[in-house]
């Protein structure tokens, strides 16, 4: 009888080992909230699996995009007549007193910059300009020099940046003395560059203390140049100022002082 006890008391051991080593190696295997989940998913055909990760909504709006790569949501700045959306930058009441010729605009020097009649937070710009070709005893930042300026603070800068040698955190396509460029992609006098620009203005709060930077990316000829980077402040020729709070603002043209063209802008709001 004792015998028969020990034997039985082995076995019974035997099999709960058995048991929590078969419990532990499918445990290992099994999705923990599955519930059953996993057999009712074979039931189903794959196109009703697909249909649990479709989302159908929102709807995103339809933009067209016309002839002139214009699109339809666009808001035109400039389409090669008139300046009617631009305003003096010295005197908000008077028209923009840059030149107008053929399909492009120029700055005309000592004459102060322009703006955008319209205000402007987050923003897509897309703008082309031009510097003028016999500069070559021009050098540095002294050679065809202007700007884009987003909410009339932060500075993409414009420069003949062809064979002229600069410092780099203020030549072409860089946040003036900011961020460098990732590359010069700058076309010869003459020639039209391109700025496609992401603008992501600045965040403040109630009491005006800053919530969140600015960021901005920019493509030079559709080369990426700036990847998202942070805006540390509003530009300035020395020092680094810190943010201010502000509204939406103007879209500038900075005068240099240099007869640089500009051409076909167009901005979106986001």
């Amino acid at each position: 009888m004792k015998k028969n006890k020990s034997a039985l008391s082995i076995f019974s051991t035997a099999s709960a080992i058995i048991a929590c080593n078969l419990f532990t190696f499918f445990s290992a295997y099994a999705d923990p909230n599955d519930n059953g989940a996993n057999q009712n998913e074979e039931k189903l055909e794959p196109w009703q699996q697909a249909q649990k990760t479709e989302v159908w909504e929102p709807v995103p709006p339809v933009v067209g995009i016309q002839a002139n790569a214009v699109p339809s949501d666009a808001i035109v700045l400039f389409a090669g007549s008139t300046l009617d959306a631009w305003v003096s930058e010295l005197d908000p009441k008077q028209a923009a007193p840059w030149k107008v010729e053929g399909e492009a605009f120029t700055v005309a020097a000592g004459k102060g910059g322009i703006q955008t009649k319209q205000h402007f937070c987050d923003v897509q710009l897309h703008i082309e300009w031009r510097t003028p070709t016999g500069t070559e005893d021009q050098e540095g930042q002294a050679r065809s020099n202007s700007g884009v300026f987003l909410q009339q603070r932060y500075e993409v800068q414009v420069l003949d940046s062809f064979e002229n040698k600069t410092y780099p955190n203020g030549q072409a396509a860089s946040i003036y003395k900011q961020h460098i460029p990732l590359v010069n992609a700058t076309r010869p006098p003459g020639e039209w560059n391109v700025y496609d620009i992401i603008f992501n203005a600045p965040r403040f709060d109630d009491k005006g203390k800053l919530k969140k930077p600015a960021y901005i990316t920019v493509l030079h000829n559709g080369v990426l140049v700036q990847n998202h980077v942070e805006i540390q402040g509003p530009t300035e020729w020395i020092g680094r100022p810190p943010y201010k709070a502000h509204g939406c603002a103007p879209l500038s043209l900075q005068d240099h002082g240099n007869p640089v063209s500009f051409r076909n802008i167009w901005v979106r709001e986001l």
